[in-house]
């Protein structure tokens, strides 16, 4: 079963969706109020909520636990919303917290708090979204002071996102140039894994081809040779794709070590280190967790998505330089940084496909990444948090139901290898005519399976 939303609903949400403060904000607060012979600090209330926290969570033996008629909840620290701080009048506060569950649910709460800097206690906490869903939202009266109201639809709908499972028919197109002499191909193929279940349900293809192993990330690759009387010729991978929803979930085949190295375009250490570390003492981040959501954060709010100049390579230097780029200059910057600071971190490409509508063409390849801790691979899609602000709080730890996954990993070798050396990642077919790099036009598309159902 998928839900899907339409664009127009997700700019409804970026009107909705943001924290506020309690019932007794008015419009214009002040930033501090007197407090005996000093003033309260935004950088108290965070003080303050972060005591709270960090009190609760030595006495939950490492969990914040939260408990209400319906819910029992053991939660990690994620990030305090600091943009949303608010002082709301003498001895009230007010602080919108994510703390997420081991099974990478986060949960956006809003917590009111009394007192007076260096002493301040919560009174009351609220559950305010789950995964970017809100419970509620808030609304002012004519006496300017703000109310909650409930949000009866407040369903994956509002996520554009398709979560659970999805099913649909992929195919995979590729059309050759003119070939002028011999020449070799690598397209990746689809594998299932865990998450997703792949049947190939034809190929074709012209020329002497096989199916070979890359065995560092485990891809399988279609290998080709080609010959010029195939000029023109069409390969076409056809699918049928069962997808889950990704959670953080535990790998133990693999050891998270392996994903502290540098690559050939994912530098580790030096000038990745010293932002990573600035960005960690900034957010006063102290775990894998929360260092990984505060870089999350930093690429979201100091990249901007363009399809410009060097895209497309995923060289986190040229990330780091411009600051703009796609989902693979977003995921690359992110692998580097989260490297540079211990944080094992990972990347995949495949295509993500579209959940407002059921069958047609596919906007070319989409690339995310994974980072390791609390035991377990949290997903992260920064590119797409990056274009809808309503769902970063989703993609972080999120992947949805309506994509496949083609490859993991960058530097791939394959064997036999191409002329130009390792493959940097595979998501379009890397063509090589008499040694020469080539290009050959490729196309996807998709029918859903049982849409709406």
């Amino acid at each position: 079963m998928h839900r899907s939303i339409p664009f127009l609903l997700g700019l409804l949400l970026l009107l909705f969706a943001t924290c506020q403060s309690n019932q007794e904000k008015t419009t214009d607060l002040p930033k501090e109020t007197d407090l005996g012979n000093r003033k309260a600090t935004i950088t108290d209330v965070e003080r303050g909520i972060r005591t709270n926290i960090e009190s609760k969570t030595q006495e939950g033996e490492g969990y914040f636990n939260f408990q209400n008629d319906t819910i029992d909840l053991n939660l990690k620290l994620v990030r305090v919303h600091t943009e949303y701080l608010s002082v709301l009048g003498p001895n009230k506060f007010f602080a919108c917290v994510d703390l997420a569950t081991t099974d990478g649910d986060v949960y956006d709460m809003d917590f009111f708090l009394t007192g007076v800097p260096g002493d301040m206690q919560v009174t009351r906490t609220d559950l305010h979204k789950l995964n970017g869903k809100p419970y509620y939202t808030w609304k002012q009266g004519e006496d300017k002071t703000w109310y909650t109201v409930p949000v009866e639809q407040a369903s994956n709908d509002l996520l554009g996102v398709i979560e659970g499972r999805d099913q649909f028919a992929f195919s995979y197109e590729v059309q050759l140039p003119e070939i002028s002499g011999s020449a070799k191909m690598w397209i990746p193929i689809a594998r299932s894994d865990r998450f997703q279940t792949i049947e190939i349900l034809s190929l074709q293809t012209p020329g002497k081809h096989e199916i070979i192993d890359e065995d560092e990330f485990g891809n399988s690759i279609l290998y080709l040779q080609l010959l010029p009387e195939y000029s023109n010729q069409k390969i076409t991978i056809d699918y049928r794709v069962e997808r889950e929803e990704k959670s953080p979930y535990q790998d133990q085949d693999i050891s998270p070590l392996k994903y502290l190295e540098a690559s050939s375009f994912l530098p580790v250490g030096g000038r990745f280190g010293t932002i990573a570390e600035e960005i960690i003492v900034e957010k006063q981040a102290n775990s894998p967790l929360t260092k990984a959501r505060a870089l999350y954060d930093y690429i979201i709010d100091n990249m901007r998505y363009a399809k410009q100049g060097v895209y497309g390579t995923g060289d986190a230097n040229y990330a780091c330089d411009v600051k703009s780029g796609n989902c693979t200059e977003f995921h690359s910057f992110f692998i580097s940084l989260a490297r540079s600071v211990g944080i094992p971190a990972r990347f995949a490409v495949g295509a993500s496909i579209p959940s407002e509508r059921n069958e047609g063409e596919v906007d070319g390849y989409h690339c995310w990444a994974e980072f390791y801790a609390e035991g377990k691979w949290w997903p992260v899609d920064i590119s797409e948090a990056n274009k809808y602000t309503p769902l970063a709080t989703y993609y972080f730890g999120h992947h949805p139901a309506n994509r496949i996954e083609f490859s993991r990993g960058r530097d791939l070798a394959p064997h036999p290898l191409p002329q130009s050396g390792p493959i940097n990642f595979l998501a379009y077919p890397v063509l090589e005519i008499d040694g020469e790099p080539g290009y050959a036009e490729t196309t996807f598309s998709f029918t859903r399976s049982n849409p709406g159902s």
